[in-house]
């Protein structure tokens, strides 16, 4: 080697040396994914096969987190509530059963409000995992104690930034009293600012929030990746930049993302890639997790045995049988009729006779059981809202009479209104009076109605129903029996009778 390419190596050398460096950091992480889970045990499917529940969705996270990678656990929220175990204990077991899953980022949903302010409160403070509530303030509008709005988590030199949102109309939805709700998708962008600021290479935030709102959330670019609960689906999404993802409810279906991202550092400007992949577990195929599954079967066994205990009783008899509550104004029927209406202070409500199922006669004196309650009302229907002009309304109360004399499900029993009506004319015609409270009916006005998830959409005759859009989805609307349950619990006695709410002239 001559001495001039000697001295070009070396400099070479001194340079390589002296100029600043590239720098590279890569973290591979998997995210799972849990939202909208109310049933503790799983349920069977139309294809015959078990799908779905907490020792099923233990297995599945189990199984990750031993591959001995760096897993993150996302809950979406909806858990506490609706459930008839929930019913009982407001949303204890399914805290001790998430307690088991050990969650690293919970953000609640509108159902952990169904109790109240107060029991949320409770609930939330007996989570062993981080709840994250950037939207959320007590009625001060300050944030509240033990809750985070956001936190950065660093794996493998890589800063991953969290942030959580409940749903911003928990008002309307659930009863969380006089906290206070910012908006979710501007929350979002602010929090997601602030980790940028803080340094996150990479930010997640899960929420519980309607389909647009995620994607509002995604095409500002200010998130890469938004984990929702809410809608119920299975739903993945990812355009070459951002991605959004939704498990399945009860976890009949979890999905995993993994991630890889790759962190540069090129004069002193930290630059992102990254890249997804999906996995979707269909919980079918996946052993119960034996731990939780014993646990899962201890609640089975107390709800069994609460299924039990007396509601209350009865000091008037309590008629289901078909001849009756599918033919005329039955008591068991202005029950579960007045449960509707006072869960959701509607003007009148309306309920079907075919959905009273338990074809019995409860005696004077009788006590009444919640399994009673559930052997009535077998479905699972949820109590709907809807508003419906008067015309609206007396057109589904002559669809509802217009099979008789005979047996009809679609025979309503009614709160809130009474009803003369002559059999003996042509069907749409047979209704001689209507009122609502002491007031005659107006055509032209419009009154709430509380009903079923059944008749709301129209199913048996009851079309004007199907053209009005629920005040909530079904989704959010509690179950009908564990209204019912609650209303019999307040009233101790049944003491009220037959009392001319459909009388035939």
């Amino acid at each position: 080697m001559t001495g001039l390419r000697r001295l070009t190596v070396a400099l070479c050398l001194v340079l390589a040396a002296t100029l600043p460096q590239a720098h590279a950091d890569t973290a591979k992480v998997t995210f799972i994914l849990m939202n909208d889970i109310y049933l503790m045990g799983d349920a069977a499917m139309p294809d015959g096969q078990r799908r779905g529940g907490f020792a099923r969705l233990a297995a599945v996270i189990k199984a990750e987190r031993a591959k001995g990678g760096h897993v993150v656990l996302a809950h979406g929220g909806d858990t506490l509530s609706p459930s008839l175990m929930s019913g009982i204990d407001q949303g204890a077991h399914i805290v001790t059963l998430t307690n088991m899953l050990k969650p690293d980022i919970f953000a609640p949903g509108n159902h952990e409000f169904d109790f109240g302010k107060t029991v949320f409160l409770k609930r939330m403070a007996e989570a062993n995992f981080p709840v994250f509530a950037a939207n959320l303030r007590g009625p001060d509008g300050q944030p509240l104690p033990g809750f985070k709005d956001r936190t950065i988590v660093t794996i493998d030199g890589v800063r991953i930034g969290l942030t959580g949102a409940t749903h911003d109309d928990s008002a309307r939805l659930s009863s969380p009293e006089d906290l206070k709700f910012l908006p979710t998708v501007a929350t979002m962008k602010a929090q997601a600012e602030a980790l940028r600021r803080e340094g996150a290479d990479f930010v997640v935030a899960v929420m519980h929030a309607e389909r647009k709102q995620g994607a509002d959330l995604i095409e500002s670019h200010t998130v890469d990746l938004v984990l929702t609960g809410h809608n119920h689906d299975l739903f993945i999404a990812f355009d070459g930049r951002n991605a959004m993802v939704e498990s399945g409810h009860d976890a009949e279906y979890v999905t995993l993302i993994d991630v890889t991202i790759e962190v540069k550092l090129e004069d002193g400007r930290r630059t992102v890639a990254w890249w997804p992949q999906f996995r979707v577990v269909d919980t079918a195929t996946v052993t119960p997790d034996p731990e939780v599954a014993a646990v899962v079967a201890g609640f089975e066994q107390e709800l069994s045995r609460e299924m039990d205990v007396p509601l209350g009783s009865t000091a008037v008899e309590l008629d289901s049988r078909n001849a009756t509550v599918r033919t005329r104004e039955a008591v068991i029927g202005n029950l579960i009729a007045d449960a509707m209406r006072a869960k959701t202070q509607a003007n009148v409500a309306i309920m079907n006779g075919g959905g009273i199922r338990a074809g019995r006669i409860y005696a004077p004196g009788t006590a009444i059981s919640r399994r009673d309650i559930l052997a009535e009302l077998p479905f699972g229907n949820r109590v709907v809202t809807i508003d419906v002009s008067g015309r609206g309304l007396q057109q589904v109360l002559e669809n509802g009479l217009s099979l008789l004399p005979s047996a009809a499900g679609r025979f309503p029993q009614v709160s809130g209104m009474t009803i003369a009506y002559d059999p003996r004319r042509p069907p749409g015609r047979r209704i001689l009076s209507i009122k609502v409270g002491s007031r005659p009916l107006d055509p032209k006005k419009t009154y709430r109605v509380a009903t079923n998830d059944f008749l709301a959409r129209g199913s048996d005759g009851y079309t004007a129903f199907g053209a009005s859009k629920p005040r909530l989805s079904e989704d959010d609307s509690p179950l009908l029996a564990n209204e019912v349950m609650v209303h019999l619990r307040r009233l101790g006695i049944v003491r009220s009778g037959v009392e001319g709410r459909s009388v035939a002239k």
